[in-house]
């Protein structure tokens, strides 16, 4: 079986809100599908947390790399992608790109093979896994009724982020955290500062501060509580903070990862699957974090392409038994056949079927793709 073309397809006009100061507006495109052909009639679907329009770019220059390969030899083909493009952008779009071909190959091998990804990857610890449901804050009303919405719907877990959490004062940030947990009662819930966005105010003396408040809350874990590259930062705030601390959702490739987790910089790990470098890349910081007794969850405010990486991912990874699910989002809850409904227990089952072990919901893909016939 051979590789014989990639094509791209973004996605816009349900773009929802990321909490960002420059905002994101529904027809921007920040995620991009990515199919991979093949001589023998499938195609695998991967995601990458970037735009089209730096895929494509991406892709022109990956392709010879691709074209002609054998897909099932997935990890061969994505770490000559990834070193081949040392001096053209390495972690930049080339990995988001990269980590879209990455699923699309895994996902081509497990159907080639008749096995699930998570089976591939390593083995299926888990059939089933709990989503936290994870949304933006807002004033108390508006927050606290899509909560209690989310309750009703099934959701057990939950994470509320970003808006003016750190940016205004302290009684600000209390007052949001304990509206949340009115609402959604003694279940899960996390808080993330959102410290990857531009210019966050945050220090260290605050994220201290605040993870105290935190603890009052019973808060599971607290969420890039500072800038990313704050490495320093983080493994003191760690070290002495009574909630786990938690990060890595702008961090590229198992390179970048591992000098946090030498430090202990994080308590749970939280690479994106759809920019990091794709699944490979996930299994292998997974497996280094779990080696030093740190968790991975991933970071999955993307699309349902990347949820069902995330799964499968979820299944070979021993520790990880939650996931994130991005709620209120079109190419989270329509962009695949049969949707993500949840168990009488609040959990999605992590599909059995061969590869991803889901399908494109055509319909949805000629509504928000800018390529209605991709991957037909």
């Amino acid at each position: 079986m051979k590789i014989t073309r990639v094509e791209t397809c973004g996605l816009r006009g349900a773009t929802p809100e990321g909490g960002w100061s420059n905002e994101l507006r529904p027809d921007d495109v920040v995620h991009t599908l990515v199919a991979v052909h093949t001589d023998e009639g499938i195609t695998g679907i991967g995601s990458a947390f970037t735009s089209e329009t730096l895929v494509r770019g991406a892709i022109d220059l990956l392709l010879p790399h691709l074209v002609g390969q054998d897909p099932v030899e997935v990890e061969r083909i994505t770490e000559t992608l990834h070193q081949t493009a040392f001096w053209m952008g390495r972690g930049g779009a080339l990995t988001h790109a990269t980590s879209a071909i990455d699923i699309a190959l895994w996902d081509v091998a497990g159907q080639a093979l008749g096995q699930p990804v998570g089976r591939l990857l390593g083995g299926r610890h888990r059939a089933r896994v709990r989503p936290y449901a994870s949304v933006l804050m807002d004033e108390a009303g508006p927050m606290t009724d899509n909560l209690t919405q989310l309750v009703e719907q099934g959701f057990t877990a939950f994470k509320i982020g970003w808006w003016k959490f750190g940016r205004v004062d302290a009684a600000t940030d209390e007052r949001t955290v304990a509206a949340a947990r009115t609402a959604i009662g003694d279940r899960l819930l996390a808080v993330d500062a959102g410290g990857s966005e531009g210019f966050f105010p945050g220090d260290l003396a605050w994220a201290k501060r605040t993870a105290r408040m935190l603890a009052d809350y019973d808060v599971a874990w607290f969420e890039e509580a500072l800038a990313p590259d704050d490495l320093e930062g983080f493994a003191e705030l760690r070290a002495g903070s009574p909630v786990p601390i938690s990060g890595g959702e702008v961090l590229t490739r198992r390179q970048s990862f591992a000098p946090y987790l030498r430090c202990r910089a994080f308590d749970i790990v939280q690479p994106d699957t759809t920019k990091g470098g794709g699944l490979s890349e996930s299994r292998r910081i997974g497996w280094a974090a779990q080696d030093l007794g740190i968790r991975l969850i991933p970071h999955g405010w993307n699309t349902a392409i990347g949820l069902a990486a995330d799964l499968q991912l979820s299944s070979a990874l021993a520790s990880t038994d939650i996931v994130e699910y991005k709620t209120g989002s079109a190419y989270v809850d329509d962009l695949v056949t049969g949707g993500w409904p949840l168990d009488a227990d609040g959990y999605l089952d992590i599909p059995s079927g061969p590869g991803l072990g889901v399908s494109l919901d055509q319909e949805a893909v000629e509504k928000y793709g800018t390529r209605p016939q991709f991957a037909a």
